[in-house]
């Protein structure tokens, strides 16, 4: 193999490792963006959950929820 071609393999490779790189950050990336979306959507469960207890709370304390 002559000096170009194997600076073309060499840059082949270079090119390889950066897109599988590129492609381990975008999987990563779209990790925690789906983690957060869980996150969120837990919270806002647990949220929704607090206010009926809380308006629970309210009908029994005024008598409205018999």
């Amino acid at each position: 193999m002559d000096n170009s071609q194997n600076l073309s393999y060499q840059a082949g490779q270079a090119k390889g490792q950066a897109q599988e790189k590129g492609n381990q950050m975008m999987d990563r990336a779209a990790n925690a963006a789906q983690s957060a979306r869980e996150t969120i959507q837990e919270a806002g469960q647990q949220m929704q959950a607090k206010a009926q207890d809380a308006t629970n709370a309210v009908k029994n304390a005024t008598g409205l929820n018999k």
